[in-house]
């Protein structure tokens, strides 16, 4: 090869080389910026939800598209970015990585993990923004999640796949209950998401080690965004635990997760909107602030088998004020979910807890998803709750009662008091059984109203050392045979002679 092929030819692999180095990128300048927006010239070609990058290495979403700049919000500090700062498209939406390595750990809204225990290694990443499962490749919900939470469990039931409210004012109880049914997952196949937003990093902390105390972290992911985070990041906090929950879902594993609580994140999205100029609405959110939440809430279902047969079940929280669900956040998340579960702060200073509210409680999934046993023992419960809520308002001026209507009383207390449950006690599904049968049955008319409670826990837990074959059957079966019901009858006459003799004492 003489000298000149030579030249031509280390040109051409030179030329080749180099168009494989070229790399074409969108760039613009910020205009303007603080309170965490910046306001940038030169994107044209932008889109809504697109990741950009700031020179400084600093992250950010588009979320304004206007005719000559568009309105980024920063995922993280303004430090170090001013007017005439770089910003490149990434040419992708945000995405967080995903993958069993979250399992047992404590991260922010970006997945990066602030619990000190080292980095995390994900493989993949999903948006956080995701279209949610169409008609068809939904399941219908009738499978149960059990809360451990005998008032919900028998009168407003979940279903794997079910979105249910946790609505009531603060200080009633509404972390208690998630965090209760998070307990209540162990052994059960189901991995749990709890995400905390605009919460003190205390309380998140605190939890934390509630839940690992438990052996709950063993399944449990933790997506926290505190209230000292800037209004970016709690707003897509909760997006970015669905994307995780999502990626559980479709490998065919069942997710619950937690959003604690919604009323935050519509205040930090309202933030957002307002810094980024957008026309203020009702109590100064913006107009969209529903399709905020319904986007979100709507990515929870039950999927058939060929698009995965996982299911996200979801537990929104959202605060009211003086117990108004009138108000405009209470009543969009209502009107998303598939019922709702109301805490009333009478009740929770009255000692009921969990301070369910029976009568503005609802699952609309049903008896679809109970297990038969408890469907049948608790069948009677929410009507005469009720009328004991009746007959005690009608009565309370009222000294001469007929027999009938004191028997009703009567009955409608024992009720309450097999209802109250203490903190982070889930029960399983058969002792729950057992307490409902000798409840509902009015077998318990003869015990002193002072020791129902301690009565029947002490009763259930001798039934189960005495008959451990029954409480097997019912765990497994989900069913109360008649024969199970009359050893069941025959153990509780047999208990209430050996401590009939404490009563009289």
């Amino acid at each position: 090869m003489n000298s000149s092929e030579e030249i031509i030819s280390i040109l051409q692999e030179e030329i080749e080389s180099y168009d494989t180095r070229t790399q074409r990128s969108e760039t613009g300048v910020v205009l303007e910026i603080g309170d965490g927006i910046a306001t940038v010239y030169g994107l044209d070609k932008a889109v809504y939800g697109e990741l950009v990058e700031f020179d400084t290495g600093a992250r950010g979403i588009v979320l304004n598209l206007e005719r000559d700049c568009v309105g980024i919000v920063l995922l993280g500090a303004e430090t170090g970015l001013h007017e005439g700062s770089v910003v490149r498209r990434t040419g992708r939406a945000a995405d967080v990585g995903v993958g069993d390595a979250l399992i047992g750990r404590t991260v922010d809204a970006l997945g990066t993990p602030i619990d000190g225990l080292g980095p995390i290694e994900t493989t993949e990443t999903r948006p956080i923004e995701h279209e949610a499962s169409g008609v068809i490749s939904r399941e219908p919900v009738n499978v149960p999640l059990q809360t451990g939470i005998l008032a919900i469990d028998a009168m407003v039931p979940i279903g794997r796949g079910q979105r249910e409210l946790i609505i009531g004012d603060r200080q009633t109880g509404k972390t208690a209950i998630a965090v209760d049914t998070i307990l209540n997952q162990k052994g059960q196949d189901v991995i749990c998401i709890y995400v905390a937003i605009g919460q003190k990093a205390s309380t998140i902390a605190k939890l934390r080690g509630t839940l690992a105390q438990h052996g709950a972290m063993d399944y449990t992911i933790i997506v926290s965004s505190p209230a000292s985070d800037p209004a970016p990041l709690q707003y897509i906090a909760p997006y970015a635990g669905t994307a995780m929950g999502e990626y559980f879902m479709s490998q065919g594993k069942d997710v619950l997760i937690v959003y604690d609580d919604l009323s935050k994140h519509a205040v930090a999205y309202r933030t957002l909107s307002l810094l980024l100029h957008r026309s203020p609405g009702r109590e100064a959110y913006p107009g969209d602030v529903f399709y905020l939440h319904s986007r979100l809430l709507e990515r929870s279902c039950r999927l058939t088998k060929e698009y995965g047969g996982g299911s996200m079940t979801a537990l929104p929280i959202i605060e009211t004020q003086a117990g108004d669900v009138s108000a405009y956040i209470p009543t969009n998340v209502i009107s998303i979910t598939d019922g709702q579960i109301y805490l009333e702060s009478d009740l929770f200073f009255s000692g009921m807890r969990p301070a369910v509210n029976v009568g503005l409680s609802v699952s609309r999934v049903g008896g679809a998803a109970q297990t038969k046993a408890i469907k049948k023992t608790a069948g009677t419960l929410r009507i005469d709750l009720a009328r004991f809520r009746e007959l005690e308002v009608f009565t309370q001026f009222s000294s001469d009662l007929d027999a009938a209507t004191q028997q009703a009383l009567d009955h409608g207390k024992r009720l309450m008091e097999i209802l109250k449950q203490p903190l982070y006690q889930p029960k399983p599904v058969n002792r729950m059984v057992v307490i409902l049968y000798i409840a509902t049955g009015g077998l318990l008319s003869d015990v002193p109203l002072d020791r129902v409670r301690t009565f029947t826990e002490e009763f259930t837990d001798a039934f189960a050392a005495a008959k451990p074959e029954v409480m097997d059957e019912i765990a497994q079966t989900g069913a109360l045979s008649g024969a199970a019901a009359e050893v069941i009858r025959t153990e509780l006459a047999a208990y209430k002679e050996q401590v009939s003799a404490q009563w009289q004492q």
